[in-house]
């Protein structure tokens, strides 16, 4: 194991050298000069922490990056005392609370995935700002549902939802098991999200590289699904031919065969929803190993108020949810 620096700032990790490969792990491109650093996950004492560090860890695996478990070490700017009580026990304080916490999470990502190169770190600072600066240099950012200590998140939210918003990196949010074997699902938007996306084209292409790379490293398929209003199609209309998706999926068509070339693997099928998009996505994922969604606020304060698809998803998903970022 390795320690990263305890500071302010977030700690350093040496980066990975890129490879050719990079344009199709649907991660961010770019970083630091040298590459993004790979997966960091933040974790506290909570079973949902934990199950985020597992994730993180088999993903790491997957994308043959290195790992970063990352806690959060708040009580320094409380001005609490953070050693042994004079007459408390020897293991105790918060400051060696806070290691039990990362020796923990280190061996459940040891157990899942014991060659990926892993380090923990315990910068003193609030989740939210820790974690966001890490996204600026991470190829992916894992949070579990709840937790991370974040006393300021409680106003509008979690910590997830306020990183799924303000996150330089893709972000995923572990929520529930999942089925592994389930597929990948891709909230993809319609028509009817012209306004808020004037070239849908863009945005789409976007989760969908970020969704066929992930079904390709996971062996699972993947569903595209898109959402028109209900006049136009009935209630989850599944278009079982494979070869028709670019005639129902708002994608240039194009653009779906390159990606299907690419991953020639990935088993490909789309649906059509109608209804509010957020729980359309909820129920079409009710299976999924992965939903895959895209966030075009840059607070949590105006996706809220705009009716976010992301972040209803986020609060109710039953699997794990991945947020990628689109432009405003």
């Amino acid at each position: 194991m390795t320690n990263t620096p305890d500071d302010q700032t977030g700690g350093h990790m040496e980066a990975q050298k890129g490879d050719p490969a990079d344009a199709q792990t649907g991660g961010r491109a770019g970083g630091q000069a040298g590459g993004p650093w790979g997966v960091v996950v933040g974790v506290d004492d909570s079973e949902e922490g934990m199950r985020a560090v597992e994730w993180a860890a088999g993903e790491a695996e997957r994308r043959r990056r290195p790992l970063e478990i990352v806690h959060a070490f708040v009580w320094p700017l409380l001005g609490v005392p953070l050693g042994v009580a004079p007459d408390g026990p020897p293991e105790g304080g918060l400051r060696h609370d806070a290691e039990r916490v990362l020796a923990a999470g280190l061996a459940r990502a040891r157990a899942v995935a014991p060659d990926v190169e892993v380090t923990t770190s315990m910068p003193e600072g609030a989740s939210v700002p820790v974690l966001l600066h890490r996204s600026q240099y991470a190829e992916l950012l894992v949070v579990g549902s709840r937790g991370l200590g974040e006393f300021g998140g409680l106003v509008l939210g979690s910590v997830g939802a306020r990183l799924a918003t303000e996150s330089a990196c893709p972000v995923v949010v572990v929520r529930g098991p999942g089925d592994p074997r389930g597929p990948v699902v891709v909230g993809l938007a319609g028509p009817d999200d012209a306004e808020a996306l004037p070239n849908l084209a863009l945005p789409n292409l976007t989760l969908l590289d970020f969704a066929f790379a992930h079904a390709a490293r996971t062996t699972n398929a993947l569903t595209l699904a898109h959402a028109v209003r209900p006049a136009r199609s009935p209630l989850f209309e599944d278009d079982k031919d494979d070869g028709d998706e670019g005639d129902q999926v708002p994608v240039p068509t194009d653009d779906l065969a390159r990606r299907k070339e690419r991953f020639p693997a990935v088993a490909v099928s789309s649906q059509t929803l109608t209804g509010h998009p957020g729980k359309a996505l909820m129920h079409a994922a009710s299976g999924a190993s992965l939903l895959v969604v895209g966030s075009h606020h840059d607070h949590e304060l105006g996706a809220l108020l705009h009716g976010s698809v992301s972040q209803a998803v986020l609060h109710h998903a039953h699997c794990p949810v991945a947020i990628i970022k689109l432009g405003s």
